[in-house]
C-alpha cells in the first residue's frame, strides 16, 4: 500500500496544521480532558484523509473482451441512453459512485488508444444526481479497441469532489486497469458500452477498479 502522489503534499501539510494546533493546546495549558479529545480527533481526521489517498497495488488480468470497473465505489446506474457529446448513439451507461472511502484512483476500463479526451467545466451537483453526466465538471474520455470499437468513459466531479485528474493524452495506446486518473474526495464515474454488450454487474454491487468485470463485450 501506498499513498497516491495527488495526497503526499495535501497530507504533509495537514500533518505540520494539526501538530501545531495541538501544540497550542497543550501551550495554553487547557484541562487534560479537552487535550485527550483534540488529540483524539486530530488523530482520526487525519486517518480519514490519509485512507483516501491510498493507492494499493492490484493485479490486473487483462482480457480483451471485458470492460474492467475504472473505479472502486457502487454500481448506481445501469441503463440504456443516449451518448450525445462524442459517439451520439443508444448505449448502455453504468455508472459507479466513489464514496470518500473509496480508492480514488481511475482505471483504464480496456486497453487500446485514446481517441478522444475533453475537459469540461461544470457544475458540482451532487453525484447521483441524472443530469451531474451532463452539466458537472467532468472530463470524457473515448477508447478505441483493436476491432474498432469505442468505449466512452466519464469522470465527473461531485458536491464534494472539485479536482479531477487525469494523466494520459490523445493517441496514447494505454493498458486496460492502468491507472488513467484521480478525482478527489466522492464523485462518479461513467462508462458507455455498446447495447449487445453483456452485462455482468447489478445495481447496488460493490466494483473494485481494474478488478470487477463490468460487461463483456461481443
Amino acid at each position: 500500500m501506498t499513498i497516491h502522489k495527488e495526497g503526499r503534499r495535501i497530507l504533509f501539510v495537514l500533518l505540520i496544521v494539526l501538530i501545531l494546533i495541538n501544540f497550542i493546546f497543550k501551550s495554553a495549558n487547557i484541562p487534560e480532558a479537552i487535550l485527550f479529545f483534540s488529540y483524539l480527533t486530530s488523530s482520526i481526521f487525519y486517518i480519514l484523509i490519509l485512507q483516501f489517498f491510498r493507492d494499493p497495488a492490484i493485479k490486473i488480468n487483462e482480457n480483451p473482451k471485458y470492460v474492467l470497473a475504472p473505479a472502486d465505489g457502487k454500481v448506481v446506474v445501469i441503463e440504456e441512453t443516449e451518448e450525445t457529446e462524442y459517439l451520439h448513439e443508444r448505449r448502455i451507461q453504468i455508472s459507479i459512485f466513489m464514496s470518500p472511502l473509496n480508492v480514488h484512483v481511475n482505471r483504464n476500463p480496456v486497453g487500446g488508444i485514446v481517441k478522444h479526451i475533453k475537459y469540461h467545466a461544470g457544475k458540482y451537483l451532487v453525484a447521483w444526481h441524472p443530469k451531474s453526466s451532463t452539466e458537472n465538471e467532468r472530463t470524457t474520455i473515448v477508447y478505441e479497441l483493436a476491432n474498432g470499437l469505442q468505449i466512452l468513459t466519464r469522470q465527473i466531479a461531485g458536491a464534494v469532489a472539485r479536482r479531477i485528474k487525469y494523466y494520459i493524452a490523445e493517441n496514447d495506446q494505454v493498458a486496460q486497469g492502468a491507472e488513467f486518473g484521480f478525482i478527489k474526495f466522492g464523485s462518479r464515474v461513467d462508462v458507455f458500452l455498446p447495447l449487445d454488450a453483456e452485462v455482468k454487474v447489478k445495481v447496488n454491487q460493490k466494483a473494485q477498479g481494474g478488478k470487477t468485470v463490468l460487461a463483456e463485450l461481443k
